[in-house]
């Protein structure tokens, strides 16, 4: 009678994971070294032939030398491939910097984010797609729906941005101005045009995915119609979230209509509570966003909620036409950069 064999079970998984670990740090590997290569071969084209001009000369010199280098090594090397290369050292010429982006970004990475002309818009999508895991679809999503454009962020001078993606580069540090957004897009909710507020609240909880998603890195639902009792008097939050990235309960209140000034002594009472009773050691004050179907600019500024921990932005359930879009943004940013004076 032949010996039974024993389990191998646990021992093929250990093998298998060994083996997957081991994959995926040579392709690290590999995806940083191409990485690092390509930038050189950009760098020496730029910097050795081309003297840092786009002479007529430069292309039929990357053209000749395209087809040689295609000739030696096959594919990959077209005069397409060597014009990317050349972009890309001429975008990232800091070599420190890209050594720490490289090992968490792909080749393609680094394609879409070289084509964005604003440099703080690019750092801004860089140290977010390493820091948040991005693949190149999800960063790609990003760039189209504008996110640099409806974060808090993008409204500041230019001074307080670059600081705030040094120390999110340096230390990993998120801000709010990096996470709060304004305004929101709930396209998805698919709400007709005439609606409750409690049709957008149930509406936002069948998409929950989404909306969570829309509202940026880091969120995790906690609760609805979230109860509290003061002075034998009942209030409720509509949504209560919490946030990783900044260890903060962030309150939400939907509202149907324009801003209101009343609305910011209701969401103080909401953050001061949850501050007492809710916040937990190590955390951070609590948030609140106000979301609205439009906004009063100028109580906005009265009320200084700018500099609190308060955010009103508005919400669009119906997304224009991208220029619409697009302009009504710039114009916002334009607005909140003369208010400060920059």
């Amino acid at each position: 009678m032949s010996a039974k064999l024993p389990e191998i079970a646990p021992l093929f998984n250990d093998i298998k994971s060994l083996i997957d670990s081991a994959r995926q740090r040579v392709a690290v590997a590999v995806n940083a070294e191409l990485t690092l290569l390509y930038w050189q071969v950009g760098q020496r084209i730029n910097s050795e032939i081309l003297k840092g001009e786009r002479a007529e000369y430069g292309k039929q010199v990357i053209a000749h030398l395209a087809g040689q280098l295609t000739g030696v090594y096959g594919k990959g090397w077209s005069q397409k491939q060597l014009l990317h290369c050349l972009r890309f050292a001429e975008t990232f010429t800091d070599e420190q910097i890209l050594s720490a982006l490289r090992r968490q970004l792909s080749w393609t990475h680094f394609k879409t984010l070289m084509y964005i002309d604003d440099p703080l818009k690019r750092d801004f999508y860089a140290q977010m797609a390493q820091l948040e895991g991005w693949s190149t679809r999800v960063l790609s999503e990003r760039i189209d729906a504008m996110l640099f454009e409806r974060t808090a962020l993008s409204k500041k001078p230019e001074e307080t941005i670059r600081l705030e993606l040094q120390a999110l580069a340096e230390r990993g540090e998120m801000t709010p101005a990096l996470v709060l957004k304004d305004p929101y897009v709930l396209d998805f909710l698919e709400l007709n045009d005439h609606y409750l507020e409690k049709d957008l609240e149930d509406a936002i909880l069948r998409e929950l995915e989404q909306f969570l998603l829309e509202l940026g890195a880091g969120f995790t639902f906690i609760a609805r119609q979230k109860r509290l009792q003061i002075d034998n008097d009942d209030f409720y939050i509509d949504l209560l979230l919490y946030n990783r990235r900044l260890r903060r309960l962030i309150a939400i209140d939907l509202k149907l209509g324009s801003f209101k000034a009343e609305y910011k002594g209701q969401m103080e009472l909401y953050l001061r509570y949850l501050a007492k009773y809710e916040q937990e050691a190590g955390e951070n004050p609590p948030l609140g966003i106000i979301l609205c179907a439009g906004k009063k600019a100028e109580q906005i500024e009265l009320l200084e909620l700018d500099q609190s921990s308060i955010h009103v932005a508005d919400y669009v359930t119906v997304l224009p036409p991208r220029e619409v879009f697009e302009a009504k943004l710039h114009s916002a940013i334009a607005a909140a950069h003369k208010r400060l004076g920059n």
